[in-house]
């Protein structure tokens, strides 16, 4: 059976320590091996399939029904976002689907309306003060067409910057396409194509695991109903469920998935991105990870796999803990084949 490496342990009780109501999920995979460990303030118990806001890791279920669309002829990869929402200016350049799904497209990271949102952000998303039971990212059709109107964009590469509102608006373009809107669309890919059991949009009440801060308060969960910010971090998932996804863009089950995998954006010596993934080489052990991390009011989670050895780690965590994503990528550096 297999054990963590004595850095990745040492990593978790540090981790754990303190935090009263922690539920730290590990999920591994090796070839055709399955791990499952949950961790709590004292340390390993039995596991728990807990539902997680998974934040940011929501973007390659996006992209991945984004590369469903151009494998189906739905949509074309290169396409101008003004296609798809008829209300913009038609003299004025607008980023390709291309563009929004490598960060490339030369949106900021969000882009927030009032001053009381943007004390929100700092709150809950960027981690200064306090943190809020209020999700801060919420953008209405109104302002979303404003916001893309307030960018003059030229036509070319831009220099990547993680952008929320670019996948917002790529997963509007997406709702658009289908003509039923990105909420259907995204529950009946999740349901139906993938088949994952306890993936789903939003947050549901008794359903989700509770998020806390340093001070062990309930921070509740983020709520995103009517919110075209969805695309961008909605979805809430299990270990179970990510560690199936995972296993089905290793052995690219989907034949769409390859898409997603290919490098569309190089953005330094070791880091490409693919459409919705980040594409990372460690050089010292020839190992690349294909990746993706988020974050949401208390929540921090990671998914990373390597398409080659046949390995995958998924780690959340229902405490906002910055090392979350160095434990994924430790865990993933250190299995020995």
């Amino acid at each position: 059976m297999y054990q963590l490496d004595s850095k990745s342990e040492k990593l978790i009780g540090k981790m754990i320590k303190g935090r009263k109501f922690i539920k730290l999920n590990v999920g591994l995979i090796i070839g055709d091996q399955i791990i499952l460990k949950t961790f709590n303030e004292n340390g390993e118990i039995d596991y728990e399939n807990n539902i997680y806001e998974i934040g940011s890791i929501t973007k390659t279920f996006t992209a991945s029904l984004l590369s469903k669309y151009i494998h189906e002829n739905k949509m074309k990869l290169d396409d101008s976002l003004q296609k798809y929402i008829s209300e913009l200016d038609l003299d004025r350049h607008y980023p390709s689907l291309r563009h929004l799904a490598t960060h490339t497209a030369g949106y900021k990271a969000n882009s927030i309306t009032t001053r009381e949102s943007l004390e929100l952000l700092k709150d809950t998303v960027i981690g200064y003060g306090n943190t809020s039971l209020k999700n801060p990212l919420n953008m209405d059709f109104n302002e979303m067409v404003g916001i893309i109107q307030n960018y003059h964009l030229k036509n070319k590469d831009y220099k990547w910057k993680y952008s929320n509102i670019g996948f917002s608006f790529l997963g509007y373009a997406l709702g658009a396409a289908s003509g039923y809107g990105y909420h259907n669309i995204m529950e009946d890919f999740i349901k139906n194509e993938l088949e994952l059991k306890n993936t789903f949009l939003g947050t549901i009440n008794g359903k989700n695991l509770k998020g806390f801060n340093s001070k062990n308060e309930d921070c509740g969960n983020w709520k995103w109903e009517n919110n075209l910010y969805a695309p961008a971090g909605a979805i809430s998932s299990t270990t179970d469920d990510l560690l199936e996804y995972a296993k089905s863009n290793m052995h690219e089950e989907k034949p769409y998935f390859a898409l997603c995998h290919q490098k569309h954006a190089s953005i330094s010596k070791n880091f490409d991105m693919g459409l919705g993934w980040m594409q990372t080489l460690f050089r010292k052990s020839n190992n690349r990870i294909l990746w993706h991390s988020g974050g949401t009011g208390c929540f921090l989670t990671f998914m990373g796999f390597n398409k080659e050895k046949k390995i995958a780690s998924v780690v959340l965590s229902n405490y906002k803990l910055f090392s979350v994503q160095r434990l994924g990528l430790l865990i993933l550096e250190n299995i020995k084949i």
